[in-house]
């Protein structure tokens, strides 16, 4: 396998290939209606029906930025982005261009700064969601693909676009995201949300078609951000040309390093040199909080995830839906406090490990195994997905690792065929070149992932 190419450790982008694990959290006005962050898209409610519907009700009294923090902080991640506009238009922050925001509901004050002062608290680093979509703003224009008047006659989409203009959109989207590079201090992570062209063969500025990079004006949108916030990671959403500092596959798990993103990114993108990316997941289906959804993932799947996001050079965001009032609901905390659990062992097998460049495929030398490598230690770590009785064949690496532990007690694995396996000719089924490990009969208890630490020569 090809080495994976490492950041330097004084690439100010260093730190993200070193975290592996954040929080992603979706909130907004939609916490409400409680059935999906896309619900006016879903059930085409009108903006003004929406906005009457919810923005006087919106009162977060639980909301406790430190806990939210302390929350992630537990599980282990070392990052959070929060929304700080959805599709739906209402901001989050008290932004000068618009009076559709959370000074103007019972909440009555900017709910991103305490947000962003707990993440610095806490030692967490800061990234802020915005969405490029807009279906409140009276300029953005209305097309057929998404929002809630998709599904309007053309002639009904032309009377309501009317008026429009994408270009005082452009002026509004570029004011709130000066405001949010310039009103919060440093920022992380800067995440677009998201570009959907016309297709290649239709004209790229009919913005009633879809809306790529013209509808946003985005280079400018991008050289801006740059400008005020040095250093800052930008995501692969504005269907620019320009390589994107990290990729995000939203709902699916790469099984070796992505270099595309091709629900995002552009067939013209430039591949960044090193392939910084994040598999963008939720516990469910939705990103909202999202009351009657009860087909949620338990957190040995969840762990099982993150290993293999790591073994492919990768970061897991897993996202929180909070409430209406604000709290993160007890089915999120109870699955991060389980994979916390499990992280206090094993987050040396997970912060700054990528893929093994010894592996013989991306990833994982068979259906058991997934490994994680720390290339400042030599450490290779051997992240066990399904358990395989009493002995693991690891391919490749026969006379390359020095000594064997389990990660979550330090207890020594024997290496080596035993001398009554050789004698009965079981050796024949090992493949060649493999480091053979004697393992107990059953995993170890309460251990969703066992990981394997091998000490390499």
């Amino acid at each position: 396998m090809t080495p994976i190419p490492q950041l330097p450790a004084n690439h100010p982008h260093a730190w993200f290939a070193e975290a592996r694990f954040g929080m992603f959290v979706h909130w907004g006005l939609y916490s409400l209606g409680a059935r999906h962050e896309w619900l006016s898209h879903a059930e085409e409610i009108p903006p003004a029906e929406y906005e009457a519907r919810y923005l006087k009700h919106f009162n977060p009294d639980l909301y406790d930025p430190d806990e939210w923090m302390r929350v992630a902080a537990a599980a282990g991640m070392k990052y959070v982005v929060l929304t700080t506009k959805h599709h739906e238009g209402f901001c989050l922050f008290d932004s000068a261009f618009t009076d559709y925001k959370a000074t103007n509901t019972p909440a009555k004050r900017d709910l991103i700064r305490p947000y962003v002062e707990a993440a610095r608290r806490h030692g967490l680093r800061v990234g802020l969601y915005y969405s490029l979509i807009d279906w409140h703003h009276p300029d953005f224009i209305i097309d057929n693909r998404i929002g809630p008047h998709r599904n309007a006659s053309p002639e009904e989409r032309a009377r309501l676009n009317a008026g429009r203009d994408q270009k005082r959109y452009i002026a509004y989207l570029h004011n709130q995201i000066r405001e949010l590079m310039t009103n919060y201090g440093k920022i992380d992570i800067a995440f677009f949300d998201f570009s959907y062209a016309p297709p290649p063969d239709q004209p790229q500025d009919d913005f009633t078609l879809g809306k790529g990079r013209h509808a946003w004006d985005a280079q400018r949108l991008y050289d801006m951000v740059r400008e005020l916030q040095p250093g800052i990671m930008i995501n692969n959403r504005l269907n620019l040309p320009n390589p994107p500092d990290f990729l995000t596959p939203e709902q699916y798990l790469p099984v070796r390093p992505p270099t595309t993103d091709k629900e995002h990114t552009p067939p013209d993108a430039v591949r960044a040199t090193t392939p910084l990316w994040e598999a963008c997941q939720t516990f469910s289906g939705s990103w909202g909080y999202y009351r009657d959804e009860h087909t949620w993932r338990d957190a040995p799947e969840l762990i099982r995830t993150l290993s293999i996001c790591a073994s492919n050079s990768g970061n897991l965001i897993l996202n929180v839906g909070p409430t209406g009032r604000g709290e993160i609901e007890p089915r999120a905390k109870e699955r991060l406090a389980e994979i916390g659990k499990w992280m206090r062992h094993h987050q040396k097998a997970i912060h700054g490990c990528g893929a093994f460049p010894g592996a013989p495929v991306p990833g994982a030398p068979g259906a058991h195994v997934v490994y994680t490598y720390d290339a400042k230690l030599n450490r290779l770590y051997a992240h066990i997905l399904s358990w395989p009785y009493k002995f693991l064949a690891l391919p490749g690496l026969l006379g390359r690792v020095e000594y064997a532990q389990f990660l979550h007690d330090a207890s020594e694995i024997k290496m080596g065929l035993p001398e009554w396996f050789v004698k009965q000719g079981l050796d024949t089924q090992v493949p060649e070149n493999s480091l053979f490990l004697t393992l107990p009969a059953t995993a170890p208890e309460n251990i969703p992932v066992p990981v394997i630490e091998l000490f390499l020569k």
